[in-house]
């Protein structure tokens, strides 16, 4: 009997604007190998092209996707909800999903949390099934099933992205803080009735403009 196993990672857990997009993906364990020899990798080190070829092969595999708005974002940072915890729910409802797809004896996880163990507690909050949990930081460098989760979590949030340029009708560039492009954006956009829905109104950055923008006008 095969040995199946999970990975899961996430894409977008930093920007301002756009979804944070989780991917569970399964693989059997004699396929692992075969994963590294396409070139399967962590996905920040895969070029977009590249990442797009291998997301066409991995796309054949099992695997479950969770698409978490900006809206659905912040309405848990508005219930005080944190982002980790957030994520522990979808990482076990994902995995609830994948059960009834195929069965799975472990998961491996990348962690988000500095104590990766605890990541894995918060997990079995909400997840009904016997599965081994591995939690780990930087999981999407070492194990190539999360690895390929990553790639098809990255390819999703980008398409994503894509789509949401096209309805604001504007390149913002990644939707990252620290881009250019996004900043520039932000600042000229961020109250626009358009992109309302898109950013994430309880990040820090977004506040903190919005602050500036209303101290410059009581003047």
């Amino acid at each position: 009997m095969k040995q199946i196993v999970v990975g899961i990672d996430e894409s977008g857990r930093g920007p301002v604007i756009g979804p944070l997009v989780i991917c569970a993906y399964a693989c059997s364990e004699d396929n692992l190998q075969e994963l590294k020899d396409n070139g399967v990798k962590d996905s920040k080190l895969i070029s977009p092209a590249g990442r797009n070829k291998l997301y066409e092969k991995l796309k054949n595999g099992i695997y479950v996707v969770r698409k978490l708005t900006a809206v659905e974002i912040t309405s848990a940072m508005d219930k005080k909800i944190s982002l980790n915890e957030l994520e522990a729910q979808i990482c076990g409802e994902l995995l609830n999903e994948l059960e009834g797809k195929t069965s799975f004896y472990r998961a491996y996880i990348d962690s988000p949390d500095p104590i990766a163990s605890k990541y894995s507690q918060r997990i079995k909050k909400y997840y009904r099934g016997k599965a081994e949990l591995i939690s780990e930081n930087k999981a999407d460098v070492t194990y190539p099933v999360v690895s390929a989760a990553s790639i098809v979590a990255k390819v999703e949030r980008d398409s994503e992205i894509e789509n949401i340029k096209k309805i604001v009708g504007e390149d913002f560039g990644s939707g990252y803080p620290a881009d250019p492009m996004t900043k520039n954006f932000m600042q000229r956009r961020h109250a626009d009735a358009a992109v309302q829905e898109y950013i994430r109104h309880r990040w820090k950055t977004v506040t903190n403009l919005k602050t500036k923008q209303k101290a410059l006008g009581e003047f």
